[in-house]
This record gives C-alpha cells, sequence and structure tokens, in this order.
C-alpha cells in the first residue's frame, strides 16, 4: 500500500467514525504514521539504553540536535529540515564523545557534561547571530516537536532510519546485551567490545534526529528512556521487557499525538507523549509496589 492510500483509507476511517475525527486532516495522518515508526523504534533501542546506562547520553545527543539545526541554518539549508547538518554535527559529537570516553580516564557523566556544555554554548552562539533570519517559532518546533511540521520528507528520513535500525538491531541484539551485561565475557567469546560500543551509540544519535519532528530535541532523549524504566520495573524476562518497553513506547507517541489534537489544546506533541509516557511509569511503579506479581526480575 502506497502512503497516499495509506492515507485515504485513514482519512475514509475516520470520516466513518471508526477513527478519531482529527484523523481526517492529512497533517494528523503524517504524524500517526511517524508515530507507528518512532514509537516501536524507541521503545526497542530504549531497552539498550537503560541496560547499558546510557540515559544522560541519550539525553545530551537530544540537546545536541539543537547546535546541528543552528549549524545547518547558517550552512543554508532548509530551517524545516537541516538533515546533512543535523545528522553530521551529531554523529561527530556522539563519535567524539565515545572515542575519548576509553582514553581520557574521566567518568562518562563528566565527558558528556563537558561536550553538552560546549554543544550548547556553540548553538547559542550561532542561534543569536541567525536571530534576525529565523522565526522563533521554528526553534520551538525543534525543541518540543510539532505535529503540523511532518511532512513526506520527514516521513522518508524516518522510514529508512527505522529499517536500518531495526534490521541492526534484530541481527545485534544479544550481542548488544552480552556486551552490556558482561564486557569482559563478551571480550572472552570473541566479541569486538569496542565496535559495538560504538554501533550503538551512533544508533541512538540516528534515532534521536530522525525523531525529533515528533518528539523535540529537549525530550526525544526521555522517550528513549521512560518506556524502557517503566517495563524494566515490571517486566519478569527480558522478552517481557522489551516487548513492554516497546507497547508503552508506541501507546505514548501515538496517544501524545491523538491527545492534543482530539481536544484542540494548545500543547506540543513531544511534552503530550512524555507525559503519557511519565503516568505508564508511574502506574508501574505503583503496580510493583501493590502487587508481588508484578515484581518483575530483569533489574
Amino acid at each position: 500500500m502506497s502512503f497516499e492510500a495509506f492515507r485515504q483509507w485513514v482519512q475514509a476511517l475516520a470520516e466513518a467514525g471508526w477513527l478519531p475525527a482529527s484523523l481526517g486532516w492529512g497533517f494528523a495522518v503524517n504524524a500517526l504514521l511517524a508515530g507507528l515508526i518512532v514509537g516501536p523504534m524507541l521503545g526497542s533501542l530504549g531497552t539498550l539504553v537503560v541496560i547499558r546506562r546510557h540515559a544522560f547520553f541519550a539525553e545530551a545527543v537530544g540537546h545536541a540536535a539543537l547546535t546541528g539545526v543552528a549549524v545547518g541554518i547558517l550552512l543554508g539549508e532548509p530551517y524545516t529540515g537541516p538533515y546533512g547538518a543535523l545528522f553530521g554535527y551529531c554523529i561527530l559529537f556522539t563519535l567524539g564523545l565515545e572515542y575519548l570516553r576509553g582514553r581520557t580516564g574521566l567518568s562518562a557523566d563528566t565527558l558528556i557534561g563537558v561536550f553538552l556544555s560546549m554543544s550548547l554554548a556553540l548553538g547559542a552562539s550561532i542561534l543569536l547571530i541567525l536571530a534576525g533570519r529565523i522565526n522563533v517559532h521554528i526553534l520551538e518546533n525543534v525543541l518540543f516537536g510539532s505535529i503540523l511540521t511532518v511532512n513526506g520528507t520527514d516521513l522518508a528520513v524516518l522510514a529508512v532510519v527505522g529499517i536500518a535500525v531495526t534490521a541492526l538491531s534484530a541481527i545485534l541484539y544479544n550481542r548488544f546485551m552480552v556486551s552490556s551485561f558482561h564486557p569482559a565475557l563478551a571480550q572472552v567469546r570473541g566479541l569486538p567490545v569496542r565496535t559495538l560500543d560504538y554501533l550503538f551509540v551512533v544508533l541512538v544519535t540516528v534515532v534521536t534526529v530522525a525523531s525529533l519532528k515528533i518528539v523535540g530535541a529537549v525530550l526525544v532523549g526521555a522517550l528513549l528512556v521512560i518506556p524502557a524504566a517503566a517495563a524494566r520495573i515490571v517486566a519478569r524476562s527480558l522478552a517481557g521487557f522489551w516487548w513492554l518497553s516497546v507497547g508503552i513506547a508506541t501507546f505514548a507517541t501515538l496517544t501524545g499525538i491523538l491527545i492534543p489534537m482530539e481536544f484542540d489544546l494548545p500543547v506540543p506533541s513531544g511534552a503530550a507523549i512524555i507525559l503519557v509516557a511519565g503516568s505508564c511509569f508511574l502506574v508501574c511503579t505503583a503496580l510493583r509496589a501493590l502487587s508481588p506479581a508484578f515484581r518483575g526480575d530483569t533489574a
């Protein structure tokens, strides 16, 4: 089914009352399709982010994306999607951070703090230079996400990233897990631990950049962490941990997209998505506290 056929099918179901009325609009269908890609992708990769204790790293990449946007606009890329500078800058940020992590003797959080501070300072400086050339509302969309700005290019980028990340994650998931739980054992078994570390941070980076239009630079790291954290609280197996994380992330993404449209709320999509995900986390916390059946053993 082509995208246009999918759009017409969804709009027909919305007009018939089978789906929320807001999905009768083309931009809403774009957002729905983007959410169907973003939710499972972030939920799946988020399990590894939590296991590998990369939550702060994921947040740093999201914030670094703001500087990537500034660099792209400075270089003349379209402000609605400066993907060249976004991917380029964020990947350089990630690779530089990972390279120095094993060569400076500093803890990961210290290095992330240094890199993030420098990146934000650079981004702020460039944005001040560009202040007379851009609309401030564009930056709000970058920071907090906006379903109104999702277009065909964004969907194409999401689709390519989603396919690539899903394929690599499926092939390497067990290796990522082994190198996360026991790096020494992974080396004994012949796994290229450092190569896996580099590949993992690059995957987190491209997923973060591709998801900016929906979740926003400030909050995209949270959607990598919160669903997986909620799932880990109550899951009783690694398989259950993965499925529950994907389910929570997908539910939070789709619900966060639809609620502001259905109730005409002036809330950015990213904020709504994270509020739903945070509510799921609180529910999982309460379930674990109230019932032994939900006290998972993946921690």
